[in-house]
């Protein structure tokens, strides 16, 4: 889970109301199509559970994020993860594929990204990944803005996401050398279970800190309240409106 770097996150808060994250991504680790024995970095690891996966495939990966207390966490497990910047990244030359799950949404100058992607892979190797697209969450977006709004709050100086579309993000792809060989914009509804509270307290707390904790839960009570009617069935079960962006694309040139 790449992040602001001023943003703290909680791996334990992340296990219980985000699991889902590296559950829903074995669809790209399918898309990456890894093979034993290629060195794989992983942008954005959070917690290191998708990662595992593909090391017990074989493959000699390497795991990178922003959040020192989720690279604690992944090295828990046993696996190799550095504390690094999605927008700094240092590597040349090293990587038979970069592989990223729900972690460029959060990093919000993708060219710096991009840049430090072509320089890690070799030639031959793939950019595989999944984000938020056009339109994610945008019922819980309207509902922080309005609630914010009411605060005197505008929020969309606090909004930490990119969330592009598959056009845009084609052309930056091109634009920084890579052949793109898929890049699909498709709505994934995500059920959340009976409550939307560990959701927005795991990933909008840029938007609930903005007020005092005196205030924080009628903010979180409001936003909730906003969200009911569109996200909430007559059951009590909660779906949060996902819309995801998946692309696979590679760095021209002959595998050494």
């Amino acid at each position: 889970m790449q992040s602001d770097p001023q943003a703290h996150w909680n791996p334990q808060q992340y296990a219980a109301h985000g699991r889902f994250v590296s559950e829903l991504g074995l669809p790209v680790v399918t898309l990456l199509a890894p093979q034993p024995g290629e060195r794989i970095l992983d942008l954005g690891c959070g917690d290191g559970v998708l990662r595992r996966r593909l090391q017990e495939l074989g493959c000699d990966i390497l795991g990178v994020d922003s959040s020192p207390e989720m690279v604690q966490a992944a090295r828990a497990l046993g696996l190799d993860a550095r504390l690094v910047e999605g927008h700094a990244l240092p590597f040349v030359g090293e990587f038979d594929a970069v592989f990223t799950n729900a972690a460029l949404h959060w990093m919000s100058r993708p060219e710096a990204v991009l840049r430090g992607v072509w320089r890690a892979l070799r030639p031959g190797g793939r950019f595989v990944g999944e984000c938020g697209g056009d339109g994610n969450i945008a019922t819980v977006m309207a509902a922080l803005t309005t609630a914010l709004a009411r605060r005197g709050i505008a929020a969309g100086r606090l909004n930490p996401w990119f969330f592009p579309d598959a056009e845009a993000y084609r052309a930056r792809l091109e634009s920084h050398g890579f052949v793109v060989s898929t890049i699909t914009l498709f709505p994934r509804p995500t059920p959340l279970g009976a409550d939307i509270t560990g959701w927005l307290e795991t990933f909008a707390h840029t938007f609930l800190a903005a007020v005092s904790r005196a205030q924080r839960a009628a903010l979180l009570a409001e936003v909730i309240e906003l969200c009911r009617p569109h996200l909430c069935d007559a059951h009590g079960h909660w779906t949060a409106d996902y819309v995801r962006l998946r692309f696979a694309a590679s760095k021209p040139g002959a595998a050494p």
